[in-house]
């Protein structure tokens, strides 16, 4: 999730940064240019610190950071539990 204190202006500007980068590390992929893959995974990780969604949190409650936890490990277990796995992401 972006940081919602982003200006909207902002925020769209990074979207489409992050887009432009994700189709580099395609490219990069397919074409199998190690180095410009690097530059290419760099600029969306740059960009995804930028958003907020990598990083420092944002948020000023308290609340932990989850993100990188399974959800079988976070207060969100029970939930988890009852979704089913009927199709890749349980949903």
């Amino acid at each position: 999730m972006a940081n919602p204190a982003l200006d909207e202006v902002e925020r769209i500007d990074l979207v489409h940064r992050l887009m432009a980068a994700r189709r580099a590390v395609r490219g990069a992929t397919r074409s199998a240019e190690l180095k410009a893959e690097a530059a290419a995974h760099k600029a969306v990780d740059d960009v995804k610190r930028a958003l907020g969604e990598r990083g420092p949190v944002w948020w000023e409650d308290g609340a932990p950071d989850l993100n990188w936890h399974m959800a079988k490990n976070t207060p969100c277990a029970d939930w988890y539990a009852k979704i089913g796995r009927s199709s890749p992401g349980g949903f």
